[in-house]
């Protein structure tokens, strides 16, 4: 016995034992209320729909009723859609229509088993997936025409007419229709209609609480009670006795025939079904504010997908399950819909017993309440049945297709819906959409021009084999011989379209002449990492090496965004939003540290030597072959840079990025807090102004005077590299000032200065030169600093720069004119630049201004003076 289970003795030792809490298992699964008023909701809405389509079909009554509670029931239970709601589809409607016409009512059940048994097998085989490849631009076409084929039908009802064989037929006959236009269903019809479409607008807490009940057995309810009162002897529906209820029978007719239509049964329910199952899963994770994504089979956490998770390949072979039993028991077809799946979640339902549920009380109502439904008049079905129909056709589709230049497919499957049927509407689309995808592959554009005595052939788009012929009679205009440069703007080259280009540049280089492959940009195609630098353009048979051009310095293209751009596999770290800026830590002089949000100073990261090699790899990979030449370039003639830069050691500030540089245009100097040091800076360990010196003796090797490594880095790159200009930058939340304002901590025998404070003492100066009144407040042009942070960052780019001149090689420079002194000042979380005043930068005055670097320049000072009142920066104005 484990040493933690108490045993008898052990309880009887503490006193009486209590009697056990348990309590004794269920027999019967609970069902959650939620669920239960769900299946209410639902179930209303699918009586009046159930009947509607079948009227629609021609198909007896009480076989929608048979296919709600088989659809719900069976469906429910084995589908992987927990919250989806199957039943009759709208989507089935034509299909079904034209087999009932063609074979009989009791063959088309047959054709339902065929059918769900293939949906079964589908569903074994796990293809389910491969269905959601069909372009939406299809599936939405076909929804579309069968929704216009099934307003066309029931508009003929609703008007007292009976529907024609086709929809061709239904819209040729509807003037006729409308000629004769009488009696009381057209008004019956109108009236469930405006019911409809008003009852989710009702205004105010009446409204509010009419909402509660679906707005369909609204309008069925109120046509049914005016039609009792107004027009008695209105046609209504007629449920026959259960007795006479009719059972499939042997399929008889042309094998083929049935084979294709018991595939377009399968195809059209089981893309109708699948679609309607992601669309639901959207809508219950929107509900729950979850994101949605695609299932994960490892995914261990339970927060990272939403509760409600479809299995396709299980939802297939359910709904196969459902056609299979809904056939035998002389049923219409089965599909998952979104508007009962909608209706469902929006009901607040939290698994399938909402589905279960909704069937077994369509099952109650189909053997109960026969008499209630032969009082609803047949013109109020097809009304309701209309208005799905319309609804089908989607003007937010049409808007999204026609955005991804695919509303040819889209039309051109409505038209093959409308003109031929489902299956043939599908196979249209699907063709329309391959000629589609060849004419973009073959629409290439190929140009020849000539640069600087050079020719040059662009290529704008894929290369194919469409493209071929174009691309060789473009490759043939060009002289034998010539030196030619091939431009490259596109990301797919197939095997004809690459030995193409092969052979032409094989036979130009044998008459003398050279070939350059350059991107879009002008830079050389390196798109696998020769050592000789060349570009290898690979094809299945091999490779071909063409020499690089010099593309340095040749265009200017910006970063691309690094938004996650450590795309190598790394531990998630925590974040605490208790800061949001750098900070360093002063509470004692022992535990004095520079750290950053979410950062564990004391912790040793295990992932950083597998980050290192991980960014190194993805250098090597990526960059190394595009940056090569220049650095060989840098390499063989040594740096010559225009700029020493001096910034802050702050990981948040990008050098290269924030000035757009490169490969030898910096000369960058990084320390904590973009520090100067004077040139006759106190030793290290001497106190700063103002402050007591302390008993601490002096550390043995220490040095005597003040730091020299940036006045070193200084003059050799005023002296040695001869650049023109020093820029200073500062950063927004900079955690060297958040120090200085909280002060030192006071130091003692036990608590000698750190080597941070030693350092930071340089930085004293700022301090006192924004509290004193000797000088004005350094200010951001068009606002005022947002706090003494900024105020103090500000302040200290302009003491760095008085310190800079203090420098005997900077003050020569400057005297002679071949030196430039620039401010600068970065806001992290804007991404924004600003520049010091020209006054300050060469020293002709103390204009402390920074103004904004637009995307054309920085804005004019002199247009918007600025005055202070008083010290205070808070009682600045800028005009």
């Amino acid at each position: 016995m484990s040493a933690c289970a108490p045993t008898r003795h052990d309880r009887a030792s503490r006193g009486t034992p209590r009697p056990s809490l348990r309590r004794p298992p269920r027999l019967r699964p609970r069902i959650p209320a939620a669920d239960v008023s769900a299946s209410i909701t639902v179930f209303l809405i699918a009586v009046p729909m159930a009947l509607g389509l079948s009227l629609a079909v021609g198909a007896p009554l009480e076989a929608g009723l048979v296919a709600a509670a088989v659809g719900g029931i069976v469906a429910g239970l084995f589908g992987g859609a927990p919250l989806q709601v199957s039943g009759p589809s709208a989507g089935l409607t034509v299909v079904t229509a034209e087999l009932i016409q063609i074979y009989g009512w009791r063959t088309t059940c047959a054709i339902t088993i065929g059918a769900g048994l293939l949906q079964i097998l589908l569903g074994t085989l796990r293809v389910a997936r491969n269905a959601l490849a069909v372009s939406p631009a299809i599936v939405h076409g076909t929804l579309a025409g069968i929704g216009v084929a099934i307003a066309l039908a029931q508009l003929h009802i609703m008007l007292g007419g009976s529907p024609q064989s086709s929809v061709v037929a239904n819209a040729l006959a509807l003037p006729g229709q409308l000629a004769v236009i009488g009696g009381a269903a057209p008004l019956i019809g109108a009236l469930t209609i405006a019911v409809v479409l008003l009852w989710p607008r009702l205004p105010g807490r009446v409204g509010r609480t009419a909402r509660r009940i679906p707005a369909a057995l609204a309008s069925v309810v109120i046509a049914t009670a005016v039609a009792a009162v107004a027009a008695p002897g209105l046609a209504r529906v007629d449920l026959p006795s259960w007795r006479s209820h009719a059972f499939p029978e042997l399929p008889h007719g042309p094998v083929l025939a049935l084979a294709t239509a018991v595939f377009t049964v399968m195809l059209v329910a089981g893309l109708e079904s699948l679609l309607a199952a992601v669309a639901v899963d959207r809508l219950a994770a929107d509900r729950a504010g979850e994101p949605v994504k695609p299932s994960s089979p490892t995914s261990g956490s339970a927060t990272a997908v939403p509760p409600q998770r479809s299995d396709p390949d299980r939802e297939l072979r359910g709904q196969g399950v459902a056609n299979t039993l809904s056939g035998l028991l002389g049923g219409l077809p089965v599909a998952g819909g979104v508007v009962r799946g909608a209706a469902n979640v929006r009901a607040g339902a939290t698994g399938r017993a909402s589905s279960v549920l909704h069937g077994v009380w369509v099952f109650l109502a189909a053997a109960l309440l026969v008499t209630v439904f032969e009082w609803i008049p047949l013109a109020a079905l097809a009304a309701l049945v209309m208005v799905v129909g319309v609804q089908m056709v989607s003007f937010a589709h049409i808007r999204n297709v026609h955005k991804h230049r695919e509303f040819p497919v889209y039309a051109a499957t409505v038209a093959g819906v409308i003109g031929f049927g489902a299956l043939a509407g599908v196979a249209l689309g699907v063709a329309v959409a391959g000629v589609v995808s060849l004419r973009r592959l073959g629409r290439t554009k190929i140009t020849v021009s000539e640069q600087d005595g050079r020719h040059v052939v662009t290529v704008h788009g894929q290369l194919t084999f469409l493209s071929v012929p174009r691309l060789t009679r473009a490759l043939g205009q060009l002289p034998p011989g010539a030196d030619a440069t091939v431009e490259l703007d596109g990301s797919f080259m197939d095997h004809a379209a690459y030995e193409a280009i092969r052979a032409w540049r094989g036979a130009q280089i044998a008459q003398g002449g050279s070939v350059a492959f350059t991107g879009r940009s002008g830079g050389s195609i390196a798109l696998a990492g020769r050592s000789d630098g060349g570009v290898a353009l690979t094809g299945r048979s091999g490779s071909v090496a063409a020499p690089t051009v010099a593309a340095a310095h040749s265009c200017c293209r910006p970063w691309t965004p690094w938004r996650n751009h450590h795309c190598h596999d790394r531990p998630t770290r925590p974040t605490h939003t208790t800061s949001t800026t750098s900070a360093i830590s002063t509470t004692s002089l022992t535990e004095t540290v520079i750290s950053t949000p979410g950062s564990a100073p004391d912790t040793a990261r295990p992932e950083s030597a597998h980050r290192l090699r991980s960014g190194l790899t993805s250098f090597q990979r990526n960059t190394a072959p595009l940056v090569r030449d220049e650095l060989a370039r840098l390499a063989s003639e040594g740096q010559s840079p225009s700029q020493l830069f001096i910034t802050c050691a702050d990981s948040r500030l990008v050098t290269s990025m924030i000035t757009a540089s490169g490969p030898g245009d910096l000369f960058t100097v990084r320390n904590v807090g973009n520090l100067v040091p004077p040139p006759h800076a106190l030793p290290t360990d001497s106190p700063p102004t103002g402050t007591p010196p302390t008993d601490a003796p002096a550390t043995p090797t220490a040095p005597a005077t003040g730091d020299d490594s940036v006045a070193a880095a200084i003059e050799y790159a005023v002296e040695v590299l001869r650049v023109e200009s020093i820029t200073v930058c500062g950063h927004s939340g900079c955690g060297a000032m958040q120090a200085l304002l909280r002060g030192e901590p006071e130091a003692g025998p036990d608590r000698p200065r750190t080597p941070l404070w030693r350092w930071l003492r340089h930085g004293m100066p700022s301090l006192e030169r924004m509290a004193s009144r000797r000088h004005s407040w350094a200010r951001i042009s068009g606002r005022l600093p947002a706090d003494e942070v900024e105020q103090l960052c500000l302040t200290n780019v302009v003491q760095q720069l008085e310190h800079l001149r203090a420098h005997e090689a900077v003050a020569r420079r400057l005297a002679e004119g071949t030196l430039q002194l620039h401010g600068m000042y970065f806001h992290v979380g804007e991404a924004q630049a600003y520049l010091l005043t020209e006054g300050a930068g060469s020293g002709a005055g103390h204009d402390e201004v920074f103004d904004r670097v637009g995307t054309e320049g920085p804005e004019p000072a002199a247009a918007r003076p600025t005055t202070c009142t008083t010290a205070h920066p808070t009682t600045c104005t800028t005009g």
